[in-house]
């Protein structure tokens, strides 16, 4: 048959694309999509014994159905089993409810009992018609993570054919596997449809000795992963460089204005180890808000620089590679060294000559956004790639970033430093991080000023005002950080334009400045800059100012809507104030009432200013998935593990993992190919 008389493809049902979308397109893959929480449908309750808040499933005969207008249209049932009398109503409803709930048909309905005006009642309960003797359920009911499109009754049958598909053989050697773990064939059919004496605590807190084998299983699989990518670059070949005395490190560090803390001096010492060997370096360099960082990649290029090799530093935003580039600038070209500026506002000619010095090699230092990737950039001898904020990349950037930077000629790929001021918990280093070596800054530098944290209602508001006035009259300068509204960046703009100009009112004898993200950037430029050289005393921003805003006059930080921050943005936000000798207080507005996430993220910020400290309580509040941006960055996370409650599974997966690699090598290929897939990449980003 032909290709123009081949006959179309068959469009995807809604329930197939949102199989897609949930990534669940192998048997393996429906397997291993394990549910939620699960409801008990293997037993009865009287309808005379509920009581108000009790879960629970009843059965009896349909005495009255009838369609009700008061207060608003809706289906009122009611249901007789000879011990009571049960009211069903649904706000929405479809024929065939009428169908099925009309009088005289036996049904058998599960629900939440509420205490109403005509007696028990239950809203939007689940319910089908039964006959005398159906059968009861043998097993609980899995409720799965599912989508709108894609019902329970559906995906249900859809696991339960994928689960007696999918090859399910013992893949990791018995003597690996922890002493006491079930099999994985039973623990999967025994998570699936789990018997009815079973506690659901254990279930659904995931201690359940079926549930241990899973998380051993997956963990095992990430580390294998993670572990196979670190050995793959043990045989890849980068540059060698050599730290020579009187070179361009030690000539930096003399012109440098300041000392090293001792932190710094030793992270310098491990990346320049690794600069000095064959193998990649891929180094993660973190450090708390304020550490340092900057100057240590700085060190690190020129290593690379002596040698006349070039280096690339990429920033997720313009404001924080423009922070990097004065930076830069004011210490290496007094030394000779030429840097070029890309990003994606820079256009016409001063791109392509910008673009032209890269490609010669004029430029030794290339500083930029995401621009610095893109197809039109081409470095002569390209020796070191700094990413900064390396997890506000998505993975696509991050793998095309890597994939750039091969040398095709020579066989040799740079070194990888990645830098995060958002200090990663050991657990999670452990395991998302087990490709990576760690470096990290652990003190800050001499004179930085403690910030007191206060955390006040947005009653206070004009109180907070009266303080920034104050600061201002002392020659202070003051931030006000409003926050991002993800759904939309027109409400993002309407709430920092309506603050800027309630705060321009209420203080009109200071110069009161707008930043945000859908400015241009020569005017965002132009702004920083006004605040930078103290010209402007309040800055109102959206979170542009996260990371990479230096002003040492600032002492004040006001942070509105604090509850919408996450935690470790909310510390990232703090450290822009500090920076100099004055006291500095970070002011925490929040609009009550607070949930308990909330009220965890605000203690914390009063509690400790210590990153690590910070992050891990960030990890236990959103676990890891929201901490590493992974919505973002589409890494696969661990999905049934708990990176604080397994470590000690962690460390025994870890070890499993080193003795598969050495004498399991197919046995390794075969667990990550069952558990990850083709996503195994992704954790190598």
């Amino acid at each position: 048959m032909s290709e123009a008389t081949a006959p179309p493809k068959k469009e995807k049902s809604a329930p197939q694309k949102a199989m897609d979308k949930l990534d669940l397109r192998r048997d393996i893959d429906l397997a291993l999509h394990l549910p939620l929480r699960y409801e008990d449908e293997t037993r009865l309750t009287a309808v005379g014994a509920l009581r108000d808040g009790d879960t629970a499933q009843v059965e009896g005969v349909v005495t009255h159905c009838e369609v009700q207008f008061r207060p608003r249209r809706q289906l009122v049932a009611r249901l007789d089993d000879g011990t009571g009398t049960l009211v069903m109503r649904f706000i929405n409803f479809y024929p065939n409810h009428q169908k099925t709930l009309a009088a005289g048909q036996r049904v058998r309905v599960r629900g939440e009992a509420r205490g109403g005006f005509f007696g028990i009642e239950m809203v939007h309960p689940t319910f089908r018609g039964v006959g005398e003797d159906t059968p009861l359920a043998s097993a609980l009911t899995p409720v799965y993570p599912t989508t709108a499109s894609l019902p329970q009754a559906y995906l249900r049958k859809a696991v339960a054919g994928g689960l007696k598909r999918a090859d399910l053989s013992e893949i990791v050697p018995a003597p690996l596997v922890p002493a006491g773990m079930w099999g994985l064939r039973a623990s999967l059919r025994f998570l699936h449809e789990p018997t009815p004496d079973v506690s659901l605590m254990d279930l659904e807190d995931h201690t359940h000795p079926a549930w241990q084998r899973l998380k051993f299983e997956e963990l095992l699989a990430q580390q294998l992963s993670q572990l196979q990518a670190k050995r793959e670059r043990e045989h890849q070949r980068a540059p060698k460089f050599k730290v020579v005395a009187g070179g361009l490190q030690e000539r930096l560090l003399g012109a440098l204005p300041f000392t090293l803390t001792e932190a710094q001096r030793r992270v310098v010492e491990e990346i320049a180890h690794d600069l000095q060997r064959e193998v990649p370096m891929h180094r993660l360099l973190q450090g708390d808000v304020g550490s340092g960082k900057t100057v240590v990649a700085a060190l690190a290029a020129a290593v690379v620089m002596n040698d006349g090799w070039q280096c690339a530093l990429m920033a997720p935003t313009e404001i924080l590679a423009e922070q990097h580039f004065r930076k830069l600038i004011g210490w290496l070209e007094p030394l000779g060294i030429r840097i070029a500026w890309l990003t994606g506002s820079r256009k016409g000619k001063a791109r392509r000559e910008m673009l032209e010095a890269v490609a010669s090699g004029d430029a030794a230092l290339v500083v930029g956004t995401h621009a610095v990737i893109q197809a039109d950039v081409t470095f002569k001898r390209l020796g070191l790639a700094i990413i900064d904020e390396q997890h506000r990349f998505g993975v696509a950037q991050r793998l095309a970033l890597r994939e750039k930077l091969v040398d095709p000629v020579a066989g040799l790929e740079p070194h990888l430093l990645m830098m995060s001021a958002t200090p990663i918990p050991r657990t999670l280093a452990m395991t998302l991080f087990a490709d990576l070596d760690v470096s990290t800054i652990d003190e800050l530098p001499p004179g930085r000023t403690p910030i007191v944290t206060k955390v006040f209602s947005d009653a206070k508001r004009d109180g907070v005002i009266h303080t920034i006035a104050q600061e201002a009259a002392g020659g202070r300068q003051v931030y006000w950080v409003c926050p991002l509204i993800e759904e939309s960046e027109t409400l993002d703009l309407k709430n920092a334009t309506e603050t800027h100009q309630q705060l321009v009112a209420a203080l009109p004898q200071q110069v009161v400045g707008l930043l945000h993200g859908r400015m241009p950037a020569a005017e965002k430029a132009a702004v920083m800059a006004e605040f930078t050289a103290g010209r402007m005393q309040l800055l109102v921003s959206t979170t542009v100012i996260e990371v990479g805003v230096d002003v040492p006059n600032a002492s004040l930080m006001v942070i509105e809507h604090a509850e919408r921050f996450g935690l470790s943005q909310l510390h990232q936000l703090r450290g822009r104030v500090g920076r100099g000798s004055v006291a500095s207080v970070c002011v925490l507005l929040y609009t009550p009432p607070l949930s308990d996430t909330g009220k965890s993220r605000l203690r914390a910020m009063v509690d400790t200013q210590d990153g690590f400290e910070i992050a891990r309580r960030d990890l236990e509040i959103r676990g890891p998935g929201e901490f590493m941006g992974a919505r973002q960055s589409g890494a696969p996370l661990l999905r049934f593990a708990d990176m604080e409650l397994d470590e000690d599974l962690v460390r025994v997966a870890r070890a499993a993992a080193e003795v598969m690699l050495d004498h399991h090598a197919e046995a390794a290929g075969q667990h990550v190919a069952r558990w990850l897939g083709a996503k195994s990449d992704y954790l190598k980003a």
